[in-house]
């Protein structure tokens, strides 16, 4: 390995990857994606305009909300790369929500509002989940023309016990990892917790090297950390541009002015051969 970004892997200052690719050592990404596509217009709205900046590589599309449809042509339109936001947490507010996919969704919404629900398995919810993620890629399916190849999950819930044991994530898709931390930032049971998981997704999916949340303004210094890692590794950033500091350093060209050795990537597909799954 070599660089900024790999330097900092091997002091340890960040966690790394929870597998290593079996091809030699790619040429890094910065995949830079905005959460909440169609969740309503003004959300769709900022997106598009920080697309139209290149400061955003890829959406990751909420089906079944107020703007889902609008949103979905205007991606078609503009060639916007697009995967799957499942939601279990957000009542959906489309008027094709039928009451059943509604009433599934209010069950599950209720049970993960406890903290410790997303670690334990519910048998009883299991044909609520199966439902609910089912309807969801039919729907993005409906909508964009084809199946999602890429799943985060809205609060990412798609790493809940009920998503990942059920298999609810069709194999050999883009999933998103768990977040990527600073040696101490989490307790020790807590980052063994989310390696172990990390090494589940592994095995059947394709996984990013690193995800993090983009950094605010105040931490300018955990940006160039991160700009430095994706020289050499595939690097995820989590965006929500409707959060007005998000949108500043989004169409304000600070994200651009501390990537110059680590371009934003065009979309999320370039990187997807990055890092293989096992199987």
């Amino acid at each position: 390995m070599s660089g900024d970004g790999a330097s900092l892997a091997k002091r340890g200052s960040i966690e790394r990857p929870a597998r290593e690719s079996r091809q030699s050592r790619h040429t890094g990404f910065l995949i830079v994606n905005a959460d909440d596509w169609g969740l309503d217009r003004e959300t769709t709205d900022r997106t598009l305009e920080c697309i139209s900046q290149r400061t955003v590589s890829s959406v990751s599309a909420m089906v079944f909300m107020e703007d889902s449809e609008r949103a979905a042509a205007i991606a078609g339109e503009r060639r916007i790369d697009a995967g799957l936001h499942l939601n279990f947490t957000t009542l959906f507010s489309a008027s094709r929500a039928s009451s059943a996919l509604l009433e599934h969704q209010r069950r599950i919404s209720g049970y993960l509002r406890n903290r410790f629900a997303q670690v334990i398995f519910h048998p009883g919810l299991a044909q609520s989940f199966r439902y609910v993620a089912a309807a969801q890629r039919d729907e993005f399916h409906r909508l964009y023309g084809a199946e999602p190849c890429r799943y985060d999950g809205h609060h990412h819930m798609h790493l809940c016990a009920n998503v990942l044991w059920q298999g609810l994530l069709p194999a050999r898709t883009q999933v998103r990892r768990n977040f990527s931390f600073q040696a101490g930032e989490k307790g020790l049971m807590n980052c063994l917790y989310r390696r172990a998981i990390d090494r589940i997704l592994a095995r059947h999916h394709f996984l990013t090297d690193f995800f993090f949340a983009l950094p605010s303004l105040d931490c300018p210094g955990r940006l160039d950390r991160i700009c430095s890692l994706a020289r050499t590794f595939t690097v995820e950033l989590a965006a929500h541009p409707v959060r007005p500091e998000e949108y500043r350093l989004l169409t304000e060209g600070e994200v651009l002015r501390r990537a110059p050795g680590s371009p934003i990537a065009a979309g999320f597909t370039a990187a997807r051969g990055s890092v293989k799954p096992a199987v």
